[in-house]
């Protein structure tokens, strides 16, 4: 019962194989195309268990698809590292090109985050300070708000000389808020002396 299932494949493994060479001595018809050339030419296909025991190239190519006869093997793996190859290059040619070229002196994220959110407080400060000026009737509390004035202008100058990367032609920003700083200092300390006057005429009023 067991001799017919085995006599088959011993019988079709007697048959001869087509070789390449003897193929290709064969005259060609007058209007064939090369691909019904390179079709005739082709190798046959090796039998079942061959790639197994053949070399890597060859395992390879029965999984892709791809007919590789004996000493194709870097023929195959140049044509497999061809695209990841020219993929890195197009990456390193592309790459360099899109990242954004800051000089060392620039400001780094959290820093920017910290002068952006100072400014954004000291705002919040001025209307706060005026809308209570407003609720309670003080009116020398809207005079505070004014004396913050002048240190707001000078955070302004300190970001858009950051923002220039503190660019040597803009070095007048920096004299400017020096001097905005001495101004908004004194301007906040009239203001203070205001209201304490104020509270002292309504303490002596009572």
């Amino acid at each position: 019962m067991m001799a017919k299932p085995i006599a088959a494949p011993l019988a079709l493994a007697r048959l001869p194989s087509l070789r390449p060479a003897a193929l290709s001595s064969l005259p060609a018809p007058p209007h064939s195309s090369p691909l019904r050339l390179l079709a005739r030419t082709a190798p046959s296909p090796s039998p079942p268990g061959a790639t197994a025991r053949g070399s890597p190239a060859a395992a390879a190519a029965s999984l892709l698809g791809v007919a590789a006869p004996a000493g194709c093997c870097c023929c195959l793996v140049l044509s497999l590292a061809g695209p990841a190859s020219a993929a890195a290059e197009t990456a390193a040619l592309v790459g360099p090109s899109l990242q954004l070229a800051e000089p060392a002196n620039a400001l780094s994220l959290p820093t920017w985050v910290v002068h952006v959110s100072s400014v954004v407080e000291w705002i919040t400060a001025m209307a706060l300070v005026w809308q209570y000026g407003e609720v309670s009737g003080y009116e020398s509390w809207k005079g505070l708000s004014w004396g913050m004035v002048p240190l707001l202008g000078g955070a302004f100058c300190a970001c858009t000389w950051h923002f220039f990367y503190n660019s040597e032609s803009l070095e007048v920003l920096v004299a400017l808020q020096a001097a905005l700083t001495v101004i908004g200092n004194a301007t906040m300390c009239f203001a203070a002396f205001r209201i304490y006057r104020a509270s002292e005429e309504r303490r002596g009023k009572l």
